[in-house]
């Protein structure tokens, strides 16, 4: 009979044990998808800040065009995650958010708006797709940095000449009259798991 305590301990602590478990599993598919989604920013805003030293922001405007949906597609190959960017002002047709990356967003939105900064808004989830399997999701906003207003600010921050090649190149925008550190859209990550 003195087992019975023991396994009434054994008994309560294996929830515990497979909760920590399942954390831990968590927490390493939301830090590679940090990582990812942290990666990816950086290398397009050198890629931007040469050009616009080099030829002016009309020009880095085409090389955001060409440029950013490699570095996404390089991304995606490397790590095993789909890898893209939205906005709800989007700029380039494709980056139309779904209905879950629009709530982040919209999420994203409402935590600065109460204070948060920008540039540590993220969330993760597993999420069960149309046929119930699992699919993580990830998303890091993407705050405007002082170089983006000149092609994504207000439109005194926005010369003529980028004003000209916008109306060329997207017709249909959406993307401009952003401020300092407003939140202009977000990395997104997604991996289904089997």
């Amino acid at each position: 009979m003195r087992k019975a305590p023991f396994l009434l301990l054994l008994a309560s602590a294996i929830p515990a044990m497979v909760a920590t478990a399942a954390t831990a599993a968590e927490a390493t598919w939301v830090a590679d998808a940090r990582s990812v989604a942290s990666a990816m920013p950086p290398k397009l805003l050198k890629v931007l800040t040469d050009e616009i030293s080099a030829n002016g922001p009309e020009s880095a405007i085409s090389l955001c065009r060409d440029k950013a949906p490699l570095l996404a597609k390089a991304a995606s190959e490397q790590s095993g995650w789909q890898v893209r960017r939205v906005s709800l002002n989007n700029r380039n047709p494709k980056a139309v958010p779904d209905a879950w990356e629009q709530a982040t967003l919209a999420d994203f939105d409402r935590r600065a708006a109460a204070g948060e900064a920008p540039a540590t808004l993220e969330r993760a989830e597993a999420v069960p797709d149309a046929n119930g399997q699992t699919v993580w999701r990830y998303m890091r906003a993407l705050p405007t940095q002082e170089m983006c207003l000149a092609c994504h600010g207000t439109p005194e921050r926005v010369s003529a000449g980028v004003k000209v090649r916008l109306a060329e190149l997207y017709p249909y925008d959406h993307a401009t009259g952003y401020r300092l550190g407003q939140i202009r859209g977000a990395i997104t990550l997604r991996q289904a798991r089997p």
